[in-house]
This record gives structure tokens, sequence and C-alpha cells, in this order.
């Protein structure tokens, strides 16, 4: 069985009421996905970061009541969690794939790796303009690479739970969601282009 690509049932998932069976729809359709492609981008990106890197896949483990409205695979440089570190996302809503760097609000270094942001704004400007920016990653919201300002860099900076993920979304009804080739393909020319800035934050956490 191909376990690389996403169906309309994966994103339907999201319509599924209830906490258990919404999350047991989650572990066997979706994370057997996400074990397998993570698989391959951890081993894609160690290669191209030249560093030990880690496949986390979103538990959801603090719900109690309320289902998931989105879930995720992390690729990061810890071992033992991803969210106080720079980290590369795939995931779905019910509408959308996502293909994120994420630096989200458990960052212990968040101050530091804005500075280096806005210190290199042109070049995140001069990414491919189908890229777009979260400013909170449990929303769908975003706003388009042109939108962004230096606004949105210092409001991260600033603001304790400000975030800034940047990458890619892609339709559910996407024939690219189709093709295995064809999507980790797409995932990794994202990624590709999101190396410098994934470096500047590791140098700026790390600093």
């Amino acid at each position: 069985m191909e376990l690389h690509h996403f169906t309309k049932k994966d994103f339907q998932t999201f319509t599924i009421d209830g906490l258990d069976e919404r999350m047991e729809a989650i572990q066997n359709r979706i994370q057997p996905k996400f074990q397998a492609i993570g698989e391959e981008l951890v081993s894609y990106l160690s290669e191209k970061t030249e560093q030990e890197l880690y496949l986390h896949i979103a538990k959801h483990a603090r719900r109690s009541v309320n289902p998931p409205n989105d879930t995720w695979l992390a690729i990061a440089d810890n071992k033992r969690g991803y969210k106080k570190h720079p980290h590369f996302q795939v995931g779905l809503f019910d509408d959308h794939l996502f293909i994120w760097l994420a630096l989200i609000y458990e960052l212990p270094n968040k101050q530091k790796i804005a500075e280096s942001y806005l210190e290199n704004y042109n070049e995140i400007k001069n990414l491919p303009k189908s890229f777009v920016i979260s400013l909170d990653h449990t929303k769908k919201d975003t706003i388009s690479l042109e939108e962004l300002s230096k606004k949105e860099l210092e409001r991260f900076r600033d603001v304790k739970k400000a975030e800034f993920l940047i990458g890619k979304h892609l339709s559910y009804d996407d024939p690219i969601l189709q093709n295995d080739k064809e999507l980790f393909t797409t995932i990794t020319e994202t990624y590709d282009q999101l190396l410098t800035l994934y470096q500047l934050a590791l140098d700026s956490r790390d600093a």
C-alpha cells in the first residue's frame, strides 16, 4: 500500500465528531503516512543540514475534550521534542496541507532569531511569491509573502506568544497530493529554499 500521498478521506478526518473517534482516524489514516514520509524527510534533511535530525509525530496528548483541527509531523535537531526548536513541519487541516519552517512561541531565543530575520529581511522577501506566512500555528490564516512587512517580524520579536511559520499551502484537491513522488519533491524543494532561514535560526538560538 502506498503511504506517501494524501487522499480526500484523510482531509475528511477533521469532520469526524468526538475526540476519541477523530483521534482513532488520525492514528489509523494519517500517522502511518507521516511515519513513512517523515522517515524519508529526516534522511533528506539530515544530509542537507549535515546534522542529526529526528522525527516527531503530533500525539495531541493534552487534549481531553475538543478533537484536533489539524495534525502534523515535525523534524528537529532534538530527540526529545521540537516545540522549543526551529523545526520543519508537514501537516493537514481539513482543506489544505501545510509545509512549514516553524518558529513557535515556545522557542527560548525568539528575540535573537527575529533580529537575525530582520537583518535578512530582503532575502526573505526574495523567496518564491507562492510562499505564505502564518503568525499563529493553531489557525488557518496566512498572509502572502508580498504582504509580509517588517512589523510582523518585529511583533514576532516583541510579543511572547507571537510566531513565525513560512512555507507553502497545497489545497486538499491539488493533484500533487495524489502523487507520492511529486508531493515529496514539492516538500523537499520548499525546504531547500528555507534552509538558509533554518540555519540562521539555529545560529541565533545557539549564539
